[in-house]
């Protein structure tokens, strides 16, 4: 994806720049584009391995699950080699002709995930919260309507700047473009929708947020329960209820409480930079803290597939049975 340049200037700005800027290096760009291309592909043959197990039925979640590697894959293949030509020949993606490609394919899988990432954090909250709501109405079915319909809604949304809603620019060092982010001298429409975008990413946000900390809130209360239950079992052996603490539950908890940590890290820095853009006059905007919010923004399609990996693993999910079971 993003790597990490000598800009040379903190507030440069390089919207109408033919070449990247002095000093730029691809090396770690290269080295984020080799680590979540090899994690999203390890993080699907895993998926795969685990439906195969005749224990293990492909559910809801799963389903969710791999629609959002499978974003973040798609999002990081067809991303990267954009950012990589221009670092090859030494030209802008504005130059190369690629600036409105990149800056929507930024934009559409960066919402797509967030929207998946929002459905899993839903759907954990239903199942855990509403068990009776849950089992009547969720099924894998549900999954493979919603990943579709976010991708439509985020293509529709995504695609505005391309019809004159909006508009893209191109930012230093010159190797990616997104929505413009300082709406000074922009006319209304076009600085509400970059607005929007931020408003749409904060909602999200608080939104699986509170999905999340439902979930974590019923565990914990359940958890509870079930030691209360362990404790009586010691005294009065032989009563009481046998069955094992939810394990696949605890799996999933963790999962979400991970992910969601790097997706607000990841996405608040972006969130924040489209609010001061659309305040502040032009003459005074950091396109350099603009960068950076981008690049929080690229670390999270490759630090959720390595997440999924390490807590697949035998040895993690013991210690974390131990601690939490």
């Amino acid at each position: 994806m993003i790597g990490k340049d000598s800009l040379g200037m903190e507030n440069g700005n390089c919207e109408k720049s033919a070449n990247i800027t002095v000093g730029a290096e691809p090396a770690v760009s290269a080295a984020m584009f080799a680590t979540g291309v090899v994690g999203n592909v390890l993080a699907l043959v895993v998926l795969a391995a685990h439906r195969r197990d005749s224990r293990n039925k492909a559910s809801l979640f799963h389903i969710l699950v791999s629609g959002l590697i499978v974003c973040d894959l798609l999002g990081t293949v067809l991303i990267s080699p954009m950012v990589l030509a221009a670092y090859s020949t030494g030209r802008s993606l504005r130059d190369l002709g690629l600036c409105r490609c990149c800056a929507f394919a930024m934009a559409f899988f960066g919402l797509t995930s967030m929207l998946i990432l929002l459905a899993m954090a839903l759907e954990r909250c239903l199942s855990i919260g509403c068990p009776y709501l849950y089992r009547r109405h969720a099924s894998k079915r549900c999954g493979l309507l919603a990943i579709p319909a976010f991708c439509a809604f985020s293509g529709l949304f995504c695609c505005l700047p391309l019809l004159g809603i909006g508009q893209v620019a191109q930012y230093c060092p010159g190797t990616w473009c997104f929505i413009r982010m300082w709406g000074r001298p922009l006319s209304l429409q076009h600085r509400v929708y970059s607005l929007s975008y931020a408003v749409l990413l904060k909602l999200l946000i608080v939104s699986t947020l509170l999905c999340n900390v439902s979930v974590i809130v019923n565990l914990c209360r359940m958890y509870q329960k079930q030691r209360t239950r362990r404790c009586s079992r010691s005294v009065h052996p032989g009563g009481g209820d046998r069955r094992p603490p939810p394990a696949e539950e605890v799996d999933h908890l963790i999962l979400l409480a991970i992910v969601t940590v790097t997706f607000v890290a990841c996405s608040v820095p972006l969130t924040v930079r489209a609010y001061i853009g659309a305040i502040y006059e032009e003459q005074s905007h950091n396109h350099y803290a603009d960068l950076q919010a981008l690049r929080c923004l690229s670390f999270n399609p490759i630090i959720d597939p390595w997440v999924f990996i390490i807590l697949n693993t035998s040895k993690v999910k013991k210690t974390l049975s131990r601690i939490l079971c």
